[in-house]
Parts: C-alpha cells; sequence; structure tokens
C-alpha cells in the first residue's frame, strides 16, 4: 500500500501521531472523498476478498466500494499509520424492526484512551469515531451512540437519535475481532443473492460538508441540511452524474 497515495485519495496528510484527533480527521475525509456504490455488484464483476485488489480499485481506479472494500482498506491503513484497530462484525437492522444477514456488515474497533467503533463502509451514519462507553457524538447527520445490549457481553447497538427522542438501531456489533476472510460466505450473499439490497438497483452516495449527495437507482437525491430534494436521473445522465457529483470513475 502507497500510504501517501491514499491519504491523497482522502485529501489529507499523514497525522503526526495516532491520536483520536488523527482519527477524527481521517474518517471525516474518507467519507468526504471515497464513494460508498456497488457498482461492482450491479455489473456482476467479483469482489473478492484482497486488499490489494481493495486498493487497486479505490486508490489505483477512484472508486468507491462497500463495507468489506472500505473498511477492510481503511483498517489496512490505520494501522500503517500506527492505530490498534481491528476488524468486526455487526448484524444490520432493518426497518421493519427485524435483523439482516447475521454478522454480515464489516466495521472497525479502535482502540485509544478507549474503545471506538469507525465505520467508513454503511453510508449515511456516524462521520466521527464513536466511543464504546455510551457517549453520544453528533455530525451532521445526526446523533449516535455506541448502547451495550444487557446481558450480552461484547455486544453493542450502533444507534441514532430519532426525531421523537428515542433511539433506533442501525446495527448490532460484537467487539471480538474478525478477519477479512471470515466475511467470504456474507461478501458472496451481498452481491450475488436476489435477498441483498446491494443486487436491485445501483447505489452510490458519498458525504458532503453539509449532507450528502446520493445516486439510487435512477434518482439524484442531495440533502442539505434538513432539506433533501430529488430529481429523476435518464440513463445517458448516469456516467456523468456519477463522474461530477461523486468524483467518481466508472471504469
Amino acid at each position: 500500500m502507497n500510504v501517501e497515495a491514499y491519504l491523497k485519495r482522502m485529501d489529507t496528510s499523514r497525522p503526526v501521531k495516532p491520536d483520536l484527533a488523527a482519527l477524527k480527521e481521517l474518517q471525516r475525509q474518507h467519507l468526504l472523498h471515497v464513494p460508498f456504490e456497488n457498482l461492482d455488484v450491479i455489473r456482476q464483476v467479483p469482489i473478492t476478498l484482497d486488499i490489494a485488489s481493495f486498493y487497486e480499485k479505490v486508490i489505483g481506479r477512484r472508486r468507491g466500494g462497500f463495507c468489506y472494500e472500505l473498511n477492510g482498506l481503511f483498517s489496512t491503513l490505520l494501522k500503517e499509520l500506527g492505530f490498534t484497530v481491528r476488524l468486526i462484525a455487526a448484524t444490520v437492522a432493518k426497518p421493519d424492526g427485524t435483523w439482516g444477514m447475521n454478522e454480515s456488515h464489516a466495521a472497525i474497533l479502535a482502540e485509544l484512551d478507549r474503545s471506538y467503533l469507525v465505520d467508513v463502509g454503511f453510508g449515511d451514519s456516524a462521520r466521527t469515531p464513536v466511543p464504546l462507553d455510551g457517549t453520544p457524538v453528533e455530525d451532521v447527520s445526526g446523533v449516535y451512540r455506541a448502547a451495550k445490549v444487557p446481558e450480552a457481553d461484547g455486544l453493542y447497538d450502533l444507534q441514532r437519535a430519532g426525531e421523537d427522542e428515542g433511539w433506533n438501531a442501525l446495527y448490532r456489533f460484537s467487539t471480538a475481532p474478525r478477519s477479512l476472510g471470515s466475511f467470504a460466505e456474507a461478501c458472496t450473499f451481498n452481491q450475488t443473492s436476489p435477498e441483498s439490497h446491494f443486487t436491485r438497483k445501483l447505489l452510490a452516495t458519498k458525504a458532503t460538508a453539509t449532507g450528502r449527495v446520493t445516486i439510487s437507482g435512477d434518482q439524484l437525491i442531495e440533502t442539505d441540511g434538513d432539506v433533501k430534494s430529488r430529481q429523476p436521473l435518464a440513463p445517458e445522465e448516469l456516467e456523468k452524474t456519477l463522474i461530477s457529483r461523486l468524483d467518481l470513475s466508472v471504469r
């Protein structure tokens, strides 16, 4: 891995030391510059769990990816920069209150003054490390916390504050270390199964300073603060919009 090329892709520089301030900067810049996207899934281009392949795609070809690619690659960068991190697994909460495929999402746990959840591969979620002690953190996308699951050792829910002052679970994660290869079955499911939401329509999304820009199917969705707008995209507009609005190569 060429660390300097990776940092340039994120429009940031090598941190002086691996501390919380540096981790916040790296996570924020990654989300602002590297899209979450499923172009290869839609094109039926196989995705293999290999860091060198992820690097060539995301850095070499200026693409994005989904959780295994983005968090797998970012965790490797963090280790190169001196951080103590490991991959962990999470189960995604569905809007209907049920759970997705067990432990099919890859995230990162960082150890600093305390343990922090770090995730650059979940689309619209926390942009800053979330401490596991329950302390809420806030950014332009919402307020988040990690809540320990009662009577369950090493299990936490990543939650976002709702408009009704309650908390909604985004996913449930374990602090147990996982290897990249342990996600092989989930990676295959998410890129091939008709039950996977990644196989149903194109999705590309990237954070902005004040919100987010997303292409979902044939819709361009923009969020700026509390204002959300949608507009249809004609097929011939898709490629140029991916390039111009998400700074995403289509190669």
